[in-house]
């Protein structure tokens, strides 16, 4: 008899949970493209001799600005690169057949082991920062270089300000490109 009730109970406790497929998708999602950054779809028409789009070296644009610059230990992005990574990530978005390499830099204080973990966690932030906007990971590779290549030579603040940074480079789909 206390099998039977039991088995009765676990019945009607399963029938209870039981749940019907819905279609509901969850919060809607808002899709926004930022005024004066429209990101276009590459063309033949707007490629330079580079290989890579207009857009990429154009001084007006904000994609041919391609460094991040970050303080003294530190790996998180700065608010005022926020933006900039985020027109990349537009950019590679609406057009899959780019890549990009991002080299994670360091100024030449600490050790060679130390500056090169750090340069990988920053290549790393821009990368995850990129994947979050919806980059597909085959897209981007990060790389640490340490403090092998400094942007100035120097040994004040000046100089190790613009060796702590992460260099964006793109390669196009016929293999042109920075890398």
């Amino acid at each position: 008899m206390n099998k039977l009730l039991i088995t009765a109970l676990l019945a009607s406790l399963l029938a209870a949970c039981s749940s019907t497929p819905t279609t509901d998708t969850g919060a809607p999602v808002e899709t926004r493209t930022p005024t004066g950054s429209q990101i276009t779809t590459v063309t033949a028409g707007n490629v330079d001799a580079t290989g890579l789009p207009r857009e990429l070296t154009d001084p007006k644009s904000i994609l041919s600005q391609r460094v991040v610059y970050f303080d003294l230990d530190k790996y998180d992005i700065k608010d005022e690169y926020k933006d900039l990574v985020a027109a990349h990530a537009r950019f590679l978005n609406a057009n899959r057949q780019f890549k990009v390499l991002i080299q994670g830099h360091t100024d030449e204080r600490g050790s060679r082991e130390y500056n090169l973990s750090l340069g990988q966690k920053r290549a790393d932030a821009v990368r995850k920062s990129m994947q979050l906007l919806g980059v597909k990971e085959e897209q981007i590779e990060s790389v640490s270089l340490g403090k092998e290549k400094p942007a100035v030579e120097g040994h004040d603040e000046a100089a190790w300000s613009k060796n702590r940074r992460a260099h964006i480079l793109y390669k196009g789909p016929t293999g042109t490109g920075e890398f």
